[in-house]
């Protein structure tokens, strides 16, 4: 099988140029050439649109096993594949958590059978499996997912001694979820003092607080320049903690520490509390607009080295009450991508940067294989975007399982329109195709 991919406006390393795609059998061949139509099985017309690398997604929780009723791997995979997401990572708070071989085995084989994406899985960190770290296949996994503070699925390590023995022994990406523990539960304490049992949501960012996230944050810096880990600090929702981080990676001299930056700490801040309630509530919380303008710098200046989602699906139901009751975590795949677009329209960052940091970076640092980039000899993962056509999000479109989004209501002047993953078409015209499946990410660990 042998498709162009016409016309388009190819942005890729840097570079944003009119030219083609040729993709034979699942991978790129040539790009930019202007090619004739007649010598291909399919030509995809994408005139007016960009032609963009796939994002890569490197935090979500797709709840399966055991937390489907929420979301599971075909529906999330869906909603990831009309929002131009052709690969993710996924975390492994389910249940079974994913901290045995046997549990990252069995998600494997699930997501084999049921992904439309390509996708990987993050083992999980625990007090005492750290043992386990030597005999993981670490072409099959991004890294270890280290909770250092109380989230979804109660996969805390607040041990120093299982800390240090973590950082230490992993020689994969470790990637940190860093909030103090104590500092919430003191925070909790008092505001339940004041406030009764559940607190309203708008006082989820004095609970989950700065402070909370910037002495765990500093911890788990120090741990990594103690042991020389590879510490990637997952979504920093602070200015204060932007702070611990090092310059900019060189060609030269690559940082054993990087961090993410999430798109609802992106585009929201805590006062959209008002307008969403728990709809936003989100762990680390979603903070101030000062907040908010320093993350947004941070993407332009080398210090955010990648932009995820952690997509996290609950039922309307249980994101019902305040700090103490609703449920933290929102959907967000499906979005992530028009989201980060509008940011382009506003003048935060270009559309260059953009794919570095949804794209090749997610690649670069966890040592992607053939994906993240518009490359001959890379596997045709492909998102195809249209400016100028604007579109409200509707109950009626929304992918994911749970059925809602924090961005209903919210007009979009990007489309995606098509997305490609290993050269099919997975999604176009608002429909993802059932029978498209995606592969299994190979990693190669710089």
């Amino acid at each position: 099988m042998k498709t162009l991919i016409k016309g388009g406006t190819i942005v890729n390393e840097g570079r944003v140029f009119n030219g083609d795609i040729v993709v034979e059998d699942g991978t790129m061949i040539e790009i930019g050439k202007q090619q004739p139509e007649a010598s291909f099985d399919e030509t995809i017309d994408a005139s007016g649109c960009y032609v963009l690398p796939g994002v890569i997604d490197d935090h979500v929780h797709f709840r399966e096993p055991g937390l489907t009723a929420k979301a599971d791997i075909d529906s999330e995979s869906r909603a990831a594949a009309a929002g131009g997401v052709t690969s993710y990572f996924d975390m492994p708070n389910c249940n079974p958590q994913t901290t045995t071989l046997e549990a990252l085995q069995e998600k494997q084989a699930l997501a084999a059978k049921k992904s439309h994406v390509n996708y990987a899985f993050f083992f999980g960190a625990t007090n005492d499996n750290a043992d386990l770290f030597s005999q993981l296949d670490a072409t099959r996994i991004p890294g270890i997912k280290l909770f250092m503070g109380s989230s979804t699925g109660n996969m805390l390590v607040d041990r120093q001694e299982a800390l240090e023995r973590i950082f230490k022994t992993c020689k994969l990406p470790l990637m940190v979820h860093c909030e103090d523990t104590d500092i919430i539960n003191r925070n909790m304490a008092n505001a339940q003092e004041a406030w009764g049992e559940d607190p309203p949501v708008s006082l989820h960012a004095m609970i989950r607080s700065e402070e909370a996230c910037l002495e765990s944050t500093r911890k788990a810096v120090a741990l990594a320049n103690k042991y020389g880990t590879r510490l990637h600090v997952a979504h920093i929702s602070t200015a204060e903690e932007l702070e611990c981080l090092p310059p900019a990676p060189s060609k030269e001299n690559a940082a054993h520490i990087t961090a993410e930056a999430c798109v609802g700490h992106l585009f929201f801040t805590q006062l959209d509390h008002e307008r969403l309630g728990a709809r936003i509530k989100v762990n680390p919380s979603i903070k101030t607009p000062v907040d908010q303008f320093m993350l947004r710098e941070a993407l332009n200046d080398g210090r955010i080295s990648v932009v995820a989602t952690d997509h996290a699906p609950h039922l309307l139901s249980q994101k019902e009450g305040g700090c103490a009751k609703a449920a933290s975590g929102m959907p967000m795949i499906q979005f992530s991508l028009v989201t980060m677009l509008e940011l382009v329209d506003e003048g935060v960052l270009t559309i260059q940067r953009l794919v570095e940091l949804m794209c090749h970076n997610p690649a670069r640092l966890f040592g992607v294989q053939q994906r993240g980039f518009l490359r001959p000899g890379y596997r045709a993962d492909i998102a195809i975007v249209r400016p100028k056509t604007p579109w409200t999000v509707t109950s009626d479109c929304i992918l994911s399982k749970c059925g809602w989004s924090p961005m209903e209501g919210h007009q979009y002047q990007w489309r995606v329109e098509r997305t490609l993953c290993n050269g099919q078409t997975v999604y176009t015209n608002g429909q993802v195709s059932a029978d498209v499946l995606g592969e299994a990410i190979t990693f190669r660990h710089p």
